[in-house]
């Protein structure tokens, strides 16, 4: 194997390798071997590119094309030219599914399910990396300046698995990293004729430049002992990449998913804000029940319980296997009325995450897989990579019926309840606790003071807009309660917020509402019925759910109850959105859908506090203008290239004489070129002058053009004191417009749009682009020749 196949293979594996450092934050691997494949196929062409030869940049362009038609046969087939060439409607499928990765990134914890958009990115990405390092090693001839797209790669990942990724990968994608540089070192002493070896000869052999012929092994040695030091460093330094190699406590279960375990859980508050404002509801499940309550049939997915003043999260507490029955709720006691109510639940195949939704608080649970109880939340979470992809499950609930006088008997909340569920974070702003003590003030038990919170944001006072900016943590909350308008999570969020300070012990969960019914009797559940809803605790009752978002879900009949909140108001009576209009509604306009303008929800507009939407329209705006601007520019590059290429060498057209005859001649050579007559240098300026009359057919005026432009050229080469000629920019003119009269149409248009010249801007863009990296060559040498010579032996 030639030196040169030798780095182009070390290249593809040290970037496969460092793609491995991905591998913990799938829940599957099956990823890595389309990359593998595709990686090969790059490196591939890139070798045959290389063998022609084509230029560099011809060369990158030629595997950037070619990865990007296996990219689209095999994520977008069905939009493709012929099943393979990416035409318009590919690249914006492409485009989507690349959004989706993005989304999903967001919404998933680590492991997260492969879906194809995460496929794209893992895959795409790898190939991206793959191209750079090859790009930069092989054909530029540099190996150690690959190594940033492989530490870009690795640091991906370890900024996005808790605790940094694990150090058996660091290790091989640092190897990868060392192999493509002892095969560079070796590619270059083998051009010196010494097979690469670990000392000088005998006899003092040396390499011209001075060092030895270990020289190459002393840099791989300093290049990966100082990515070993960055790679050690820079996560202690970054919060944000974890704590690397040197962390010793393992990971969790996830951040944002679902406490201790939580593998493959979704991001739950991003995930809702993104399903709430899909275009279309898509099923996500479907169930049948026995309930007779219907409206309070919410499929709880996941409690949020910890809040530290930035976000609210679930506690990261022990999982145990699901026992056949669960334990009684906690804090509820006996004399609290329910009824067994049997669910049966089928997930759609296309919506994995790590969470079961149901019914709370359930009794038992039979479901498929591998599948941890968490008793706290009441929560059930998938292991090692379980998700809830097409599954179906049985769960036994309880339908709580308390009783208001139940809940205003309740006793404050002591022990670790009150302890663990009344904390709020030394940041949480003055005004929320301000705001529950003014609207509380008349209530004379927590039960009360829970039903002033509730109608507090249901009476009117407050609009329901899925485009407000989301968030959880203290500033949110704040904006909130001044602007007046979000969806369920900033209520749910706020009002438990607000409860804890009135220390009444608070979470919020998170999960679906009941969804509609079909005409088979099944209840179907889509992404537009996410929602987050407050649980306080009530004890002798338990975790008990309030809803404080008007237009969703359905207030709980508990809190119809007669007993007075405070002084003059009564409580609110009836599911929201099926009461008269509130003081402030939201907006309905004829843009509408006929069917949606039932739904208040469904058709806010966005009111001038929350200021949502400009930022992103602008945005949006930017970005189409963008690539407008590129789907121009591309095209016309050649067009645009050789018109001013040709004004400058005939001096803006002025016809001016001086130094005027070579320019006009390499004009008239790359025009000819343009319509299809290919120069030749070997030929004299008559010879070629007379084949360009006769293949391209000039007569007249054309034809004497191109012989006086054939005697100026003689003159200006030949002559002992050769005199400028005037006029040749008008001769040059005179041959093209021949040209152009006697050319076919296409051959009009391919020398207008596409002109075979303009090649040389490619060569151009290659001598500048060669010549920029060997200055950065001398200079690298420069600064790196005193540090070998003074430190030889550290070498």
């Amino acid at each position: 194997m030639t030196g040169r196949g030798r780095l182009t293979v070390c290249g593809a594996a040290a970037s496969l390798m460092a793609a491995a450092s991905l591998l913990p934050l799938t829940a599957t691997s099956e990823w890595i071997l389309k990359a593998f494949l595709l990686v090969c196929l790059q490196a591939g062409v890139g070798a045959g590119a290389r063998r022609i030869p084509l230029a560099r940049p011809l060369t990158v362009l030629a595997q950037a094309v070619v990865s990007l038609i296996a990219l689209t046969m095999m994520f977008a087939p069905h939009q493709a030219l012929g099943g393979i060439l990416p035409g318009p409607s590919a690249i914006r499928e492409l485009g989507q599914v690349l959004q989706d990765g993005l989304n999903d990134v967001g919404n998933f914890a680590i492991p997260a399910p492969v879906t194809p958009g995460i496929r794209l990115l893992l895959v795409g990405g790898t190939l991206v990396v793959a191209l750079a390092v090859d790009a930069i090693a092989v054909t530029y001839n540099s190996a150690a300046p690959a190594g940033l797209p492989l530490l870009a790669l690795y640091s991906v990942a370890a900024g996005l698995y808790d605790g940094g990724a694990a150090w058996p990968y660091f290790l091989i994608a640092a190897a990868g990293y060392l192999l493509l540089l002892l095969a560079e070192g070796r590619d270059r002493l083998s051009r010196w004729g010494r097979v690469f070896g670990g000392g000088p000869a005998q006899g003092g052999w040396a390499a011209p430049s001075g060092g030895t012929a270990t020289a190459p092994v002393r840099t791989g040695r300093r290049i990966g002992a100082m990515a070993l030091g960055i790679a050690l460093i820079a996560p202690l330094v970054l919060p944000s990449l974890g704590t690397g190699l040197l962390d010793t406590t393992g990971h969790g279960g996830g951040g944002g998913g679902g406490g201790g375990g939580g593998t493959g859980a979704v991001n739950l508050v991003a995930a809702l804000q993104d399903n709430l404002n899909q275009p279309d509801n898509r099923e996500v499940l479907t169930y049948r029940t026995d309930s007779t309550d219907l409206p309070g049939m919410y499929l709880r997915i996941a409690a949020l319980d910890k809040f530290d003043g930035k976000a609210w999260t679930p506690s990261n507490l022990p999982v145990e296997d699901i026992p056949q029955q669960l334990p009684q709720p906690q804090g509820m006691a006996t004399d609290v009325k329910f009824k067994p109510v049997t669910t049966q639940v089928q997930v759609d195949s296309d919506y994995g995450q790590g969470l079961l939704p149901m019914p709370f608080p359930a009794l038992s649970v039979q479901a498929p897989g591998n599948w941890k109880f968490q008793p706290e939340g009441r929560m059930i979470i998938g292991q090692h990579g379980q998700n809830t992809s097409d599954v179906r499950y049985s769960v036994t609930s309880m339908q709580v019926m308390p009783t208001p006088a139940q809940l205003a008997a309740a006793p404050p909340a002591t022990g670790r309840i009150a302890d663990t569920y009344t904390q709020v974070p030394k940041s949480l702003p003055p005004v929320v606790a301000a705001t529950a003590r003014s609207v509380t003030k008349n209530a004379t038990n927590d039960y009360q003071r829970a039903l002033a919170l509730q109608q507090y944001f249901t009476s009117g006072e407050f609009v329901y807009n899925t485009e407000a900016k989301a968030g959880t943590g203290v500033d949110a909350i704040a904006r909130f309660l001044q602007t007046k308008e979000g969806f369920c999570v900033h209520f749910a969020f706020t009002m438990a917020a607000m409860a804890r300070t009135l220390h009444i012990p608070a979470r919020v969960a998170i999960g679906f509402t009941p969804g509609s019914q079909t005409s088979d009797g099944r209840m179907s559940v889509g992404l537009k019925d996410a929602h987050a809803w407050p649980e306080l605790y009530f004890e002798g009752v338990g975790w008990t759910r309030f809803e404080p978002t008007p237009y969703r879900g359905s207030a709980p009949s508990y809190t119809s109850s007669n007993t007075p909140s405070n002084g003059d108001n009564t409580t609110d009576t009836a599911p929201h959105g099926a009461t008269s209009a509130p003081a402030v509604a939201p907006s309905q306009t004829d843009s509408c859908a006929p069917e949606n303008r039932a739904a208040p929800a469904d058709c806010t507009l966005p009111s001038a506090a929350a200021g949502g939407g400009g930022g992103g329209d602008a945005g949006r705006i930017a970005l189409y203008a963008v690539l407008a601007l590129l789907v121009l520019a591309i095209p016309t590059t050649p067009l645009l290239w050789r018109t001013r290429l040709r004004a400058r060498r005939l001096g803006g057209g002025r016809g001016k004489a001086e130094g005027l005859t070579l320019s006009a001649w390499r004009e008239v050579m790359d025009t000819g070129w343009d319509y299809g007559i290919l120069p030749d240098e070997s030929e004299t300026p008559r010879r070629a002058m007379a084949r360009l009359v006769e293949e391209g057919k000039l007569t007249g005026e054309g034809a004497a053009a191109a012989g006086a432009l054939a005697g100026a050229v003689e003159r200006e080469l030949y002559a002992p004191n050769p005199r400028p000629t005037p006029g040749l920019a008008d001769e040059v003119h005179r041959v093209r417009k021949g040209l152009h009269a006697s050319a076919s149409r296409g051959t009009r248009l391919r020398a207008l749009l596409l002109p075979r010249s303009a090649a040389r801007m490619s060569w151009a863009v290659s001598a500048r682009w060669s010549s920029a990296a060997q200055r950065v060559s001398h200079r690298w040498t420069r600064l790196t020749t005193p540090l070998r010579r003074r430190h030889p032996a550290s070498s």
